[in-house]
């Protein structure tokens, strides 16, 4: 996490606790903001306030003065809402009385799509494990979406019957555009622009010509996982996601490794989870393959990596126990208003 970064997270924290005390009807609702807030335990500042510890040493002067402001914004919010409510309840009653007689209006509210939801989520556990989350183009064009990733020309995955090519003219030298078929593309385009040690998730849409049934759909969204520095191994990667899998569906999950082939990793393994007394494939990972360091400047000799890539739909049809991924697309608002 860059100091930025953490002054934009304090920044924003405070403004968000600012308005709850303000909105803050009673009393109740004033100390459920007080432990959301400044709670000792699981607070949110408490919680930012750990997180300057992945700063680096000459950054916590500014990020601590930064928190030390953020926590009299908070304290003063806190304050001036008790002095409101205590004010109110001194002064008299002009509010008209409830009319419980009187017919109800039923009203509707909004939420996110479940796919939006188990996101945010995913980005929440993965922050947790280090992992910051970037975020690249839709439209792609082949050097980052085959030839950086070490997928040949000849390579049956660049077939146009496989993917969703936009224009057979080039783009800036990367040849055609297409929509990207993997978020793998936006770890090249993130180690292109930065050097080891690289810790990122990407999650995202990507664009692929299945045909629709019970787990495949042409639209969908993946999370691509990619740490490179010194040392890495695949026991890093297998603790990863066994930490990812038990924090999302929970300890009681079976998760197994297969050995695969992918031509950005090597080695490569698919994982797999216990499901209805069935195993699903939830992903693919491995070890980053040296063609592609190669590709981004990186020196095989110096750094390793892994890579994974997860689907977001099939871990959403798992939590929620949901048989046929076309349910997220359909737009019914009897099965969203579920989530």
């Amino acid at each position: 996490m860059t100091l930025n970064e953490y002054l934009g997270q304090l920044d924003a924290l405070a403004q968000e606790a600012e308005r709850a005390f303000e909105q803050a009807q009673d009393a109740d609702e004033v100390e459920a903001a007080r432990v959301a807030f400044l709670g000792a335990r699981q607070g949110r500042f408490k919680a930012l306030q750990k997180g300057m510890g992945r700063l680096e040493s000459a950054e916590r002067p500014t990020a601590g003065k930064k928190l030390n402001e953020v926590k009299r914004r908070l304290e003063k919010a806190l304050q001036q809402a008790k002095q409101r409510l205590a004010g109110a309840a001194a002064a008299p009653d002009s509010r008209p009385r409830l009319d419980p007689t009187l017919p109800g209006d039923r009203r509707s509210l909004g939420r996110l799509h479940p796919i939006t939801q188990t996101i945010e989520e995913l980005k929440d556990i993965m922050g947790r494990l280090g992992f910051t989350a970037a975020e690249g183009p839709e439209v792609e064009d082949e050097w980052h979406n085959f030839e950086a990733l070490n997928i040949p020309l000849e390579h049956p995955a660049r077939d146009p019957l496989d993917n969703f090519y936009l224009a057979a003219a080039e783009s800036s030298g990367h040849g055609a555009l297409l929509l990207r078929s993997q978020t793998s593309t936006v770890q090249i385009r993130v180690m292109e622009q930065t050097r080891p040690p690289v810790r990122i998730i990407s999650l995202g849409r990507v664009y692929r010509p299945d045909t629709a049934d019970a787990t495949h759909y042409p639209l969908f969204h993946q999370m691509e996982g990619l740490m490179v520095d010194r040392g890495v191994t695949m026991a890093h990667l297998k603790s990863v996601l066994r930490m990812f899998a038990t924090s999302y569906l929970g300890h009681d999950v079976h998760i197994r490794f297969r050995p695969s082939f992918f031509p950005f990793t090597e080695p490569s393994v698919e994982a797999d989870f216990r499901w209805n007394d069935d195993w699903i494939e939830f992903g693919g990972a491995g070890m980053v393959d040296p063609n592609v360091l190669r590709a981004v400047g990186y020196d095989p000799q110096e750094v390793t990596g892994f890579a994974f890539g997860l689907g977001v739909e099939r871990l959403c049809m798992r939590r929620h126990n949901i048989t046929d991924i076309r349910e997220f697309y359909r737009n019914d608002v009897r099965f969203l208003q579920q989530f």
